[in-house]
């Protein structure tokens, strides 16, 4: 039986849309109280089960986290789809983000979906649902997203951010202070705030080095600091884009033979394949030798089973062709890489995501300031 996200259950894609609602003192699925700003922090990779078993060395963000402060991200569990997600307030089949690197069927070739966009891939067009930023600036509210420099004019900021005022800052403790800052200006405000160092700490080292763990302590210590200084009308939301797990090299597995026969790319992330097959290719036959040989780790699906188990939410025509024919999602702790290759990507990559495990999926919502009264 396949995977599939509960109808009725809180997601990422609910969290940013709340508080511009809140901000208009309108009902939202959160239920959030009427605030003149809403600041949403989210924390690239911080899993509800990785905060808890971290717990000791995030006091501060750690005591807001109950069994009821526990959301799921959507899927896939990666942070294209993810933050998409957040930002338009819709599922990867509306907004067409779909993996980590997906097919572009107008140009016959795989793309990254945050760092692969070119002249062929405009972002406009290829995500084109607005932004709540751009239904936040319309309402006359002030739309703010802070984060690293090097993300202030990239193919993937322009899809997923347009509308907000991007400022840059360098570390965490300056995008709380700049953060800050925008909430003591007149009027009222919607703001993000981006950390991606978990992330990449987890992905070169893993969740369980030294390097996580300090990361962690910093951006505890950084929230503290923002929260304290909150005003009667200031609410904060603390949230993620997926959670992950530590893949160690034994557990990587690598293809070749009749899995990849009549296979033309390969797409999607190691632990959630979507495989893109040659034309005449039969895809069902395709399907039941990877349920032979790999149904006992890992959940395999068409293309046609998976949009029907609702894995994408309800999928636009021109987003269709960029789901994979076959997916395949891990449900072991393993990857799946390209053995016809030397050295396939991302094999030096420690902590990973992308599929459906409750540590990939589940992720916290903590609620500080006027939204934790």
């Amino acid at each position: 039986m396949l995977p599939a996200l509960k109808s009725d259950a809180l997601s990422l894609a609910d969290v940013l849309r709340s508080c511009l609602g809140a901000i208009l003192g309108e009902p939202n699925r959160l239920a959030l109280p009427p605030v003149d700003n809403a600041v949403v922090l989210l924390v690239d990779g911080l899993g509800a089960d990785l905060l808890k078993s971290r717990s000791g060395h995030a006091r501060a963000l750690s005591a807001a986290l109950t069994s009821k402060s526990v959301i799921e991200s959507g899927f896939p569990t990666t942070t294209a789809a993810a933050l998409a997600s957040l930002t338009t307030g819709v599922a990867p089949g509306q907004h067409g983000l779909v993996g980590y690197t997906v097919l572009d069927p107008a140009n016959d070739r795989v793309v990254n979906q945050l760092s692969g966009w070119d002249d062929k891939l405009d972002p406009f067009t290829w995500q084109g649902v607005p932004t709540l930023f751009e239904t936040a600036a319309a309402q006359g509210i002030e739309a703010v997203a802070i984060g690293p420099e090097r993300y202030l004019d990239t193919g993937f900021t322009h899809a997923v951010l347009r509308g907000a005022r991007y400022i840059p800052a360098a570390s965490i403790t300056d995008r709380m202070s700049r953060a800050l800052a925008e909430l003591k200006k007149p009027g009222r405000h919607l703001v993000y705030v981006y950390v991606p160092e978990l992330d990449q700490a987890a992905h070169a080292h893993g969740a369980d080095s030294a390097e996580w763990i300090r990361a962690l302590e910093n951006l505890d210590a950084a929230a503290a600091t923002l929260t304290a200084a909150l005003g009667r009308r200031d609410g904060l939301l603390v949230t993620a884009d997926h959670g992950l797990l530590d893949i160690p090299q034994h557990s990587h597995v690598l293809l070749e033979g009749p899995l990849l026969d009549g296979v033309r790319f390969i797409a999607g992330e190691p632990r959630c394949l979507q495989l893109h097959v040659e034309p005449g290719t039969d895809v069902d036959a395709l399907a039941e030798r990877w349920r032979e040989v790999e149904g006992h780790r890992a959940w395999i699906a068409t293309r046609a089973e998976a949009v029907e188990a609702g894995w994408f939410g309800e999928v636009r025509p021109e987003v269709l062709p960029r789901i994979g024919d076959l997916l395949v999602a891990a449900r072991k702790s393993i990857a799946y890489y390209d053995g016809r290759l030397a050295n396939p990507h991302g094999r030096g990559m420690v902590g990973q995501h992308g599929s459906w495990s409750p540590a990939e999926l589940r992720v916290p919502l903590l609620r500080f300031g006027a939204f934790g009264q």
